[in-house]
C-alpha cells in the first residue's frame, strides 16, 4: 500500500475527474489525503475520504475573453492560490507523509511543496489549455512572462536558484484528461500518458425533470461554463432565437442561472444546473464553449457538438473536434442565431458528425480513464518503493 496526497484547484472541471483518480487509487487498496478547501472537496470526495481543510481565500476574478484571460488567470488566480495553499499542503505533508503528491498541474504549490521535501510527483492535466506548451511557438513572450513568475513563486516558497524545470509538468510522470483524438499536433511533453476523460458517477439530481423529455424530439443540450452575465447574455439571446424556428423537431436544455433567459420557448427547459452524464446517453447533440470535460464526456457518449470557443484550451479542443469531423466550430461573438442554427442543424441531420464523434469516442474510451490514471500513478509508487529498499518514506526518484 502506497500513501497519495492529492492537490486540485477548487473548480469543478478540475476536481471532478481528478476526484474518479483518487476514487480508482483508493479502490486499489491505496491511503489517500486530500489537501484543500474541505467546502469544495466534500461533496465532491464523499463523507469518508480524508481531507487535510486548507481555507478556500476569495481571488481575482478572471477576465474571460483573449490575453487578458491569461493574464488573469496567472496574476489573479494560480499564483495567489499557490501562495495561499503552499503552507497547508507543507503540513498535510508533514502529517500524513506521503509517497507522492498528485497535483493538479495549475495547483502549482504542490510542485514545490514536493521540491522542498524532496518527494515525487505526478501531475496532471485536467484542460489542454497548455498541454502542448502553445505560447512557446506562437507568444514566446507570454511563454517567458509565464516562466518568470513560476521562478518568483519558487524563490517566494524559499527555494534555491530557479526551478529545474516547468512546474506545470512533473518530471516524473504527466497524467493528461484528453486523447490522442483531441491532442492533435499540439503534441504533448515527454513521460506524458493520455487517459482520456476520468468519469465516475456524481451526486443524483433529484430535481431534474425528466419527465419533461420527449422522447419524439431531439435533444440538445446547451452549455457555456461558468461565464459571467455580462458575456454570456449575448450568446444566449442568439442561441435561443436559433433555437425558436426548431419547436417542432427539438427539445433543447440550457444550462443559465435564473433569470438569464426570461421568456424562453415552451420547447426550451433552462436549468441552473443539470446531471450531465445522466443526460448524455440521451443527447442528440451539445452546443458548448469546448471545455474539455464537456467535449470528452460528449465523445465518449457518441454525441456531435457545436462549439463556440472563449479562451483557454477551448480553441484547440473546437478545432480537433472540427478536425476529427464530430462538431462545428462557430465564433462565440459573431455568430448571429441562423449560423448557430445552421450549424446545430447540421450535427442533427448528417450522420456522419455522430459517426466520427462514435469513433472519437471510441478512442478517448480506450484510452482507459480513471483506471488507467490510477494503474500509472501505481507505477510510479512502485519504483519510489523500489528505490527506497522497499521503505515508505520521503524520497526523490
Amino acid at each position: 500500500m502506497s500513501r497519495f496526497l492529492f492537490v486540485t484547484l477548487p473548480l469543478p472541471g478540475h476536481g471532478n475527474p481528478i476526484a474518479a483518480v483518487a476514487a480508482a487509487v483508493t479502490a486499489r487498496g491505496h491511503e489517500v489525503v486530500w489537501a484543500g478547501s474541505e467546502s469544495f472537496l466534500r461533496p465532491l470526495v464523499g463523507a469518508d475520504a480524508a481531507v487535510h481543510p486548507i481555507p478556500l481565500r476569495a481571488h481575482r476574478g478572471q477576465a474571460e475573453q483573449g490575453m487578458a484571460a491569461a493574464k488573469t488567470r496567472w496574476e489573479g488566480y494560480i499564483v495567489p492560490h499557490a501562495k495561499s495553499t503552499l503552507p497547508g499542503i507543507e503540513a498535510a505533508i508533514a502529517e500524513f507523509r506521503p509517497d507522492l503528491l498528485v497535483v493538479d498541474q495549475h495547483a502549482v504549490a504542490g510542485g514545490l511543496a514536493a521540491h522542498r521535501h524532496a518527494l515525487p510527483w505526478a501531475s496532471l492535466a485536467p484542460t489542454t489549455m497548455e498541454l502542448g506548451r502553445p505560447y512557446r511557438a506562437s507568444l514566446p513572450k507570454v511563454e517567458a512572462w509565464i516562466g518568470e513568475l513560476m521562478a518568483a513563486m519558487w524563490t517566494r516558497a524559499g527555494l534555491p536558484g530557479l526551478p529545474p524545470h516547468d512546474l506545470r509538468f512533473s518530471p516524473h510522470l504527466l497524467i493528461a484528461f484528453t486523447g490522442a483524438a483531441l491532442v492533435g499536433d499540439h503534441g504533448a511533453p515527454t513521460r506524458t500518458e493520455l487517459v482520456g476523460p476520468a468519469l465516475a458517477a456524481r451526486p443524483p439530481d433529484p430535481d431534474f425533470p425528466f419527465d419533461r423529455l420527449e422522447p419524439g424530439r431531439r435533444l440538445v443540450l446547451v452549455t457555456m461554463g461558468t461565464l459571467s452575465m455580462d458575456i454570456a447574455r449575448s450568446f444566449y439571446d442568439r442561441m435561443i432565437e436559433a433555437l425558436r424556428p426548431l419547436g417542432e423537431r427539438v427539445q433543447a436544455i440550457v444550462v443559465a442561472p435564473d433569470g438569464t433567459i426570461p421568456d424562453p420557448p415552451p420547447h426550451v427547459l433552462v436549468r441552473p444546473r443539470v446531471p450531465v452524464l445522466d443526460l448524455m446517453p440521451r443527447l442528440d447533440a451539445v452546443v458548448g464553449h469546448g471545455g474539455l470535460n464537456t467535449v470528452c464526456e460528449a465523445l465518449v457518449h457518441g454525441v456531435p457538438l457545436v462549439i463556440a470557443p472563449i479562451k483557454g484550451d477551448q480553441p484547440i479542443n473546437a478545432d480537433q473536434v472540427a478536425a476529427a469531423g464530430a462538431g462545428i466550430r462557430v465564433s462565440f461573438a459573431r455568430a448571429r442565431p441562423q449560423r448557430l442554427r445552421d450549424a446545430l442543424t447540421a450535427v442533427l441531420d448528417d450522420p456522419s458528425y455522430r459517426a466520427a464523434a462514435e469513433h472519437a469516442g471510441a478512442s478517448l474510451r480506450a484510452a482507459g480513464g480513471a483506471e488507467a490514471a490510477a494503474g500509472h500513478l501505481e507505477d510510479l509508487a512502485g519504483r519510489v518503493f523500489a528505490g527506497a529498499g522497499g521503505r515508505h518514506e520521503s524520497r526523490t526518484l
